[in-house]
C-alpha cells in the first residue's frame, strides 16, 4: 500500500513495441508530481515484441538510462514476467483480444487499447477471463481521464445551464488516402480498418460521459442506435460514419462522427443545453480549452456571457489513466468507477449496431469470439 511519503508503485510490462506504447511509456517516465500526484508513481519493468532484438532496441530508445528494463522476444515470455504487475497492449486493435485474453489468464492485470476489441462478443470474453482470474480490466480511454473532461462534466451536473438536449462530436483527419498502401491499418479490413473503430471512441466517449452517465438517466443504454457509413470502394472500410444515439430517459441525442479523409470542424465539440452551450475545439482526444456560453433566458440562443476554461499539464495526457489503473489495483478493485466495463462494453454494442446497420462485416477470422 501507497502513502503520501511512500507512493504505491506499479510495474508495467508493455505488450506491442509500436508508436502508441512509445506515447504511454514516455508519460509513465514522468514524474508523478508533476501533476500534483504524490499517492501513485510508475515503473516500466518489460517490453514484449514478437522480436528480441526490436524488443531490446525499443526499450534502449524509449525507457532510457534504464538497463534493468527486460526485453522478451515474445508475448508469453512477457506476460509470464513475474515482476510485472500490469500489462498495458498496445498491438492493432484485432490483436487485442489474443493479447488481453493472454494477460489476464497470466494474472496480469490490464488497460488495453481503444478500440477494446473487434466487437462485442471478443470483449464479454474478456470480461469474463478477468473475473475467473481476479484481475484488473480497463479500456484505455484516455480522454475520460483529463482534467478537462471532469470538469466539464462538473458543469453538466451542477445544473446552470438548464437541461442537456443535444450533442455534437466529430473526430476526423485526413488520412492522404492516395498516398497509403491497401494494407496500412487504417483501410485493411484484417486489421478491423475504417473510420469508426479507430476513430469513433472519441466522439462517443463524450456522448458516454454527457448522457450515458447524465445523473438523470441512470446507466440506461440509448434506446435507439442509427448509423450510416460511406465506405471506400479499395478495400470496402468505412471512410466516414455518422451515428447518432437517442437517450430518451434524458430527452437528449448525441450525432456522432467520424472520417478518414477530411479535418474536423472547429469547435468539434458542441454541448447544447436549453440555457447554453458548451464548445469544445479540436482535437476532441486531447482539447486543453473549452467556453462555457450562457444565454439571457432558456430556449433564446441570445448569448450574454461566454466564460472560458485552460487545462494545461506536463506529458501527454497518458499519465491520468495509468494513475487511475494504480489506484484500482492499490485498493483492490477489479475495474474502474470512471470508466468501468459497462461503458466499454456499450461502445462495442454500439458499433456492432453501427457496422451491422451499414453491411461492414469483418473478414473471415477476424473475430476470435462471435
Amino acid at each position: 500500500m501507497g502513502s503520501d511519503s511512500t507512493p504505491f508503485v506499479l510495474r508495467w510490462g508493455i505488450l506491442g513495441a509500436g508508436h502508441i506504447s512509445s506515447v504511454f511509456i514516455k508519460d509513465l517516465l514522468l514524474d508523478p508530481k508533476t501533476r500534483d500526484v504524490l499517492d501513485v508513481a510508475h515503473k516500466v519493468v518489460a517490453i514484449g515484441s514478437r522480436d528480441a532484438t526490436k524488443a531490446r532496441e525499443y526499450a534502449d530508445r524509449t525507457v532510457p538510462g534504464d538497463k534493468d528494463v527486460k526485453a522478451y522476444g515474445s508475448y508469453e515470455e512477457l506476460v509470464n514476467d513475474e515482476a510485472v504487475d500490469a500489462v498495458y497492449i498496445g498491438t492493432p486493435h484485432t490483436h487485442h483480444y489474443n493479447c488481453a485474453a493472454l494477460a489476464l489468464r497470466a494474472k496480469k492485470h490490464v488497460l488495453c487499447e481503444k478500440p477494446f476489441t473487434s466487437n462485442a462478443a471478443e470483449l464479454r470474453s474478456l470480461i469474463a477471463i478477468a473475473k475467473e482470474n481476479n484481475v484488473f480490466l480497463m479500456e484505455a480511454m484516455w480522454t475520460r481521464f483529463l482534467p478537462i473532461a471532469e470538469d466539464i462534466k462538473n458543469v453538466i451536473t451542477e445544473g446552470s445551464l438548464g437541461d442537456i438536449k443535444v450533442l455534437h462530436a466529430d473526430l476526423a483527419g485526413d488520412f492522404n488516402l492516395d498516398a497509403i498502401p491497401d494494407t496500412h491499418r487504417i483501410l485493411d479490413p484484417k486489421l478491423g480498418g475504417g473510420a469508426l473503430l479507430d476513430l469513433g471512441p472519441y466522439p462517443l466517449v463524450w456522448a458516454i460521459l454527457a448522457l450515458y452517465e447524465h445523473k438523470r438517466n441512470e446507466n440506461t443504454p440509448p434506446a435507439l442506435i442509427s448509423g450510416t457509413m460511406l465506405k471506400t470502394p479499395r478495400t470496402g472500410v468505412d471512410s466516414s460514419t455518422v451515428f447518432t444515439l437517442n437517450f430518451d430517459k434524458i430527452e437528449a441525442q448525441a450525432i456522432l462522427s467520424c472520417s478518414i479523409t477530411i479535418p474536423s470542424p472547429n469547435p468539434a465539440l458542441t454541448i447544447r443545453f436549453r440555457s447554453g452551450n458548451i464548445v469544445v475545439p479540436a482535437p476532441i482526444y486531447r482539447p486543453s480549452t473549452y467556453t462555457i456560453q450562457y444565454f439571457s433566458k432558456p430556449g433564446s440562443g441570445d448569448i450574454i456571457r461566454e466564460e472560458k476554461r485552460n487545462f494545461k499539464f506536463e506529458g501527454g495526457g497518458w499519465h491520468f489513466q495509468a494513475d487511475e489503473v494504480a489506484r484500482c489495483i492499490r485498493d483492490g478493485k477489479l475495474e474502474s468507477g470512471v470508466w468501468s466495463l459497462d461503458k466499454s462494453l456499450l461502445q462495442m454494442d454500439i458499433f456492432d449496431e453501427v457496422r451491422s446497420q451499414a453491411g461492414y462485416a469483418f473478414p473471415h477470422g477476424v473475430e476470435q469470439v462471435v
